[in-house]
C-alpha cells in the first residue's frame, strides 16, 4: 500500500494545533508503515520528521479543488488529509478527510492569518452543512481527533462514510513524574489563540479575585486584545509571552500552579493532555469535550464564571494534598493518550480503504 500524508498544514516557524497534529501523526505512522509527505514549502521539511516527500499545491491556493490532479501523478494507494478541505475532484485514490470540530459554524469568524478571499469563502461555507457534506462526500472515510466530534458529525448527518477515531496526544518531551506540591509563586497557564470563542477574557476577570497570582499567555496577541485583556486584570497580573518555544512552555508548565481555559468549543483541547502529562493540574470550563479529555483529573467550571475559576485555583494552591492529587490523576489521564496509538488507527483504516477499493 503506497500511503500519501498531506504536510501541507505544518508550519514553518512555530506549530499550531494542526501543524502539531500532523507531524506528530505523520512521525508515528512512518514507524509503522512506509509514508510519504505531501508539502507545499520546503520551509516545512525541518518541522517534519525526515521522510520522503513530494512538492504540491499549498491547500489555499485556487487549485486546492482539482489538487487530485496532482496526487494522481504520485499513484498513491491512500492518502490522508488532517483537515477536511483536500480537493477530491478526479481522484484514483483512496482519500481518508479529518473532521476536528465544528466550532466555526457556532463562530463564523475565520482566523485571520487566511487570504482575505479564503476568509470569505470561510464564512460562505459555514452558513449550512450542505458544503460540508459534498467535502466529505468525496472522501472514502472521515476521521475524528474525538468521540465529541464524531457524535456531532452523526447528530448532524454530515456523512455517511466509516469515522475512525484518531485523537492528538502530547509529545512524549512533556512527560513528568506528578509532583507532590504547588510552585511558592502561584501563577496561571494559557496556550491558546484569542478567537472569540476561546472566552480569554474569562480568564482575565478572574485574575481580580486572585491578588498576588500571575496569568501567563503563551501565544502571540495583537496590541488591541492584549490591552482590553489587561484592562480586565489587575495591573501587572497579565504576562504576555508573545510565543514560546517548546522548551520555554515545558518550564513554564513545570512551574504552574494549573493550566486554564475557559474555551466555549474545542475540538480536543491538545494544551489539556500537554499540561496533564506534564503534572499540571487543569482547570477548565465546562464542555462536552473538555469532560472527555480531562476526565475526572480536571477541575471544571462554567465558561464564564471568572469567580469560580479563582475559587477553584485558589482551593488548589491551598492544598498541598489537592494540588498533588489533581497532578497524579493528570499524568495516569494523559498516558491514555499516545501518536502510536492514534497511528495504529489510522493505519487501519488506511488498510480499510485499500481492501475496500480493491474490492
Amino acid at each position: 500500500m503506497k500511503l500519501l500524508f498531506d504536510c501541507r498544514y505544518v508550519r514553518i516557524d512555530r506549530h499550531d494545533g494542526i501543524s502539531r497534529y500532523s507531524a506528530e501523526l505523520v512521525r508515528a505512522l512512518s514507524e509503522l508503515h512506509p509514508v510519504t509527505m505531501l508539502i507545499s514549502d520546503e520551509r516545512q521539511l525541518p518541522m517534519l520528521p525526515d521522510l520522503p516527500h513530494a512538492l504540491i499545491s499549498a491547500p489555499t491556493s485556487p487549485a486546492e479543488p482539482f489538487v487530485a490532479r496532482q496526487i494522481n501523478a504520485l499513484r498513491p494507494d491512500v492518502v490522508v488529509s488532517p483537515m477536511q478541505t483536500m480537493g477530491s475532484l478526479g481522484r484514483h485514490y483512496g482519500l481518508i478527510l479529518t473532521i476536528h470540530d465544528l466550532i466555526y459554524y457556532e463562530h463564523p469568524k475565520p482566523p485571520q492569518f487566511l487570504p482575505w478571499y479564503v476568509r470569505a469563502l470561510w464564512r460562505v461555507y459555514h452558513l449550512s452543512f450542505w458544503p460540508q457534506r459534498l467535502l466529505l462526500a468525496g472522501a472514502d472515510q472521515v476521521a475524528v481527533v474525538s468521540a465529541t466530534t464524531r457524535e456531532l458529525l452523526e447528530s448532524k448527518k454530515l456523512t455517511r462514510r466509516p469515522i475512525p477515531l484518531v485523537p492528538n496526544a502530547p509529545d512524549p518531551a512533556f512527560a513528568a513524574p506528578a509532583r507532590s506540591e504547588p510552585p511558592s509563586d502561584p501563577n496561571l497557564i494559557y496556550m491558546g489563540s484569542f478567537m472569540p470563542y476561546k472566552n480569554v477574557e474569562t480568564l482575565a476577570r478572574a485574575m481580580r479575585d486572585l491578588p498576588g497570582w500571575r496569568l501567563h499567555l503563551c501565544s502571540k496577541a495583537d496590541a488591541r486584545t492584549l490591552a482590553a485583556l489587561e484592562d480586565l486584570a489587575p495591573t501587572g497580573s497579565i504576562v504576555a509571552h508573545q510565543g514560546v518555544s517548546d522548551d520555554e512552555y515545558r518550564a513554564l508548565l513545570g512551574n504552574a500552579t494549573a493550566l486554564v481555559t475557559a474555551s466555549k468549543s474545542e475540538g480536543f483541547g491538545l494544551p489539556l493532555v500537554e499540561a496533564m502529562s506534564a503534572g499540571t493540574p487543569i482547570l477548565v470550563s465546562d464542555t462536552p469535550i473538555f469532560r472527555e479529555v480531562g476526565g475526572a483529573a480536571a477541575g471544571y467550571f462554567p465558561a464564564d464564571d471568572a469567580a469560580l475559576l479563582a475559587t477553584k485555583a485558589r482551593q488548589l494552591d491551598g492544598s498541598t494534598e489537592a494540588w498533588a492529587f489533581a497532578s497524579a490523576a493528570g499524568v495516569a489521564r494523559a498516558a491514555e493518550y499516545a501518536w502510536e496509538r492514534s497511528a495504529a488507527s489510522l493505519l487501519n483504516a488506511c488498510r480499510e480503504v485499500a481492501a475496500h477499493r480493491q474490492r
